[in-house]
């Protein structure tokens, strides 16, 4: 598990439950309430499912998964020191000397790119090309996102329904006095249920999502730059020059030093 997510998580679960204790509430409590579990589980999935097709669902898994294992991991500084090193080569033997050089590139959007430029693609379809498989993956990406907002926004309100119905079932033992308190700290385990789910694990991933998105999107960017200047037969220095605009000023002072 990614650092963010696992640090992040255990920091919710412990400022959660350290303060259910010390609030004089046994956490097993909340565990068996399986009524208001039910209700808020059960119907935020499936109201999140009937939001999107199906497929959408389908890929919950893995989009989850990379949500807690962290994206694929982009050095921007190595980045522009391999696309440096392919222009130099380029300049020095010409373009299909990169042919060879692209089969050991283990990033699947560079090798594409360089392999379309080496095949001598004109420069604004390469370029449409690349763009075009970006916006394709930000659409994906997109959907995972999004799949986990919309739980996020139905689970505290599945939650307020296991609150009404719990309340209605405590309502209907006014006779019997000594059950009421129990029956209203039951319903309203329902709302703790809902609101934990939405703030405590929903909507953070749905967050994480975005930022793993963008970096990706921000990598992508780069190396279409890189690409278009190697085909150009852009000076490697001033290719070193634009790409490394894409580094915060600080990394970039680290990078020099």
């Amino acid at each position: 598990m990614e650092k963010g997510s696992m640090v992040g998580l255990v920091l919710t679960l412990i400022g959660v439950f350290v303060s259910v204790v010390l609030h004089g509430i046994n956490p097993a409590f909340l565990f068996m309430e399986f009524g208001s579990i039910i209700i808020v589980v059960l119907g935020c999935f499936g109201a999140t499912i009937s939001s999107f097709p199906f497929e959408a669902t389908q890929n919950i898994g893995k989009v989850i998964s990379k949500c807690l294992k962290g994206g694929a991991p982009h050095d921007p500084a190595e980045t522009i020191a391999l696309i440096v090193d392919m222009t130099n080569r380029a300049r020095a033997e010409g373009l299909l000397a990169l042919e060879e050089a692209g089969k050991s590139i283990e990033d699947p959007f560079m090798k594409k790119g360089l392999q379309l430029a080496v095949d001598g693609t004109d420069a604004h379809a390469l370029k449409k090309a690349l763009n075009a498989e970006i916006t394709a993956m930000k659409e994906r990406h997109k959907v995972g996102a999004l799949w986990c907002e919309k739980a996020g926004i139905y689970a505290p309100t599945f939650g307020i329904i296991g609150a009404v119905f719990g309340l209605i079932a405590t309502m209907s033992k006014l006779s019997q006095p000594e059950l009421v308190g129990e029956g209203i700290a039951g319903a309203f385990v329902a709302t703790f249920w809902g609101v934990f789910l939405a703030n405590g694990i929903f909507l953070p991933w749905s967050n994480k999502l975005k930022k793993i998105s963008a970096d990706e999107v921000e990598h992508m960017n780069l190396v279409v730059e890189g690409i278009m200047g190697i085909q150009a037969g852009t000076s490697p220095r001033v290719v070193e020059e634009i790409l490394s605009s894409h580094i915060p000023p600080a990394r970039r002072e680290d990078k020099a030093a």
